[in-house]
């Protein structure tokens, strides 16, 4: 968000971080729903298949903006099927980031409407995050992360005992 206040420069380096970013949050907190031991680094390992990610962060940015373009609830279905991409490529490094969104959207089969719903939850949560000036989000952001990485091992099958490897 910082980036973007930048004039002209801004929003474009924005655009080509934001997906390596989101693939790092995404080992970071898988890490941590897993019960393995996270490290700061790990925010930054989306970087090392930074093509991957960044085409990932693309390629729904697109799907999803041609999806809102015929309504607002079709682009809001469009990001509910892709979200678990980045999550799916932190699992699998080698897979491809088409292959990834292609997944997520079979994943995303039957379990819209539940990850729709763990999100609402957080709605009013959000409100008073913000109404403590933004101070609550330090606790509400990651907790966020985590229970959507939970969903993610849920809806994947995985053994949700705790491992006792990291992600890297």
């Amino acid at each position: 968000m910082a980036l973007q206040g930048i004039e002209n420069i801004g929003s474009m380096a924005s655009l080509l971080i934001s997906g390596p970013l989101m693939g790092g949050f995404a080992i970071f907190f898988l890490t941590i729903s897993r019960g393995g031991e996270a490290k700061f680094e790990q925010l930054f390992d989306g970087f090392k298949a930074y093509s991957t990610y960044l085409v990932a962060y693309l390629l729904m940015a697109v799907f999803v903006l041609l999806w809102a373009l015929l309504l607002i609830v079709p682009g809001i279905v469009a990001a509910l099927s892709y979200s678990m991409t980045y999550f799916i490529l932190a699992d699998n490094p080698t897979i491809s980031a088409s292959a990834a969104l292609k997944r997520s959207k079979e994943l995303m089969i039957g379990n819209k409407g539940k990850y729709f719903f763990l999100m609402l939850r957080f709605f009013g949560w959000m409100i008073l995050a913000v109404l403590s000036c933004g101070i609550g989000l330090l606790w509400l952001l990651p907790y966020i992360h985590v229970s959507t990485a939970k969903f993610y091992d849920d809806i994947k099958g995985v053994d949700l005992e705790p491992a006792t490897d990291t992600i890297s």
